[in-house]
């Protein structure tokens, strides 16, 4: 079949990045596992897009027959540890425990609520019937958005975060469609989509990249208590 193996070997590319943060900042591995293994379990939620958004072609023909395929679960592994560590690899920033004091502040008052908003809202604008790539892009953004709620330190994390991961997205995207010419086409329901293409790139993939590098940047830090610094700072200090 035509194009059999494309969603395998994309998927794949995904961990090059990955390997490269993984590789170049010791510090961060721990967390780079513990993103990429929460956002693999998302990869189980294909058969919701599974044709409704996209139908690509994949190993054993999994996707067509069950909705699941294994290309899904490469693809959310790598993208959620890259959308974990880039903007801290890349700003220097490394973590520091948010003081008890702070955490007790007015504004932590909706923290569970707010870490949960993103799930809780998903099947409530599923049931609308739009197409379920709408839900994502809006949750990920209230995710991104209850974050910053909440702390307000996490407002530049959030916004260079998505940027970095949009342009590697965006990249990963013109890659593919040079790369397999049709594809897009072929692949995506685009009849069934706003119809906005962005040279060949459906708008809504380029929404993804955005919500999810916002959403994604953050949610480590505002799961866990933690706070970035940079890391001269925290060098001085110790000395």
């Amino acid at each position: 079949m035509k194009y059999h193996y494309v969603w395998l070997l994309w998927a794949s590319a995904f961990l090059i990045p990955w390997s490269v943060l993984f590789a170049g900042n010791p510090g961060l591995r721990r967390v780079m596992w513990q993103a990429s293994a929460l956002t693999a379990l998302f990869g189980l939620t294909e058969p919701v897009f599974v044709p409704r958004y996209w139908n690509p072609p994949s190993l054993f023909d999994l996707a067509q027959r069950t909705g699941f395929d294994i290309e899904s679960l490469i693809f959310t592994f790598a993208i959620g540890g890259i959308g974990a560590a880039a903007y801290t690899t890349l700003a220097h920033r490394v973590h520091a425990p948010v003081a008890v004091y702070e955490r007790q502040s007015r504004r932590h008052r909706l923290h569970r609520m707010m870490l949960l908003a993103p799930f809780v809202f998903f099947v409530p604008l599923w049931l609308f019937r739009w197409n379920p790539i709408y839900p994502s892009i809006v949750c990920l953004l209230l995710g991104a958005l209850g974050a910053l709620a909440c702390r307000r330190d996490l407002a530049r994390p959030a916004l260079v975060g998505g940027i970095l991961f949009f342009c590697l997205y965006a990249v990963f995207m013109l890659g593919l469609r040079w790369l397999a010419p049709g594809y897009i086409e072929q692949t995506w329901n685009l009849s069934a989509l706003t119809g906005g293409l962005v040279y060949g790139i459906p708008l809504e993939e380029l929404l993804f990249g955005m919500s999810f590098g916002m959403y994604w940047s953050t949610v480590y830090e505002h799961v866990t208590w933690h706070e970035l610094h940079s890391r001269r700072s925290t060098i001085a200090d110790r000395k």
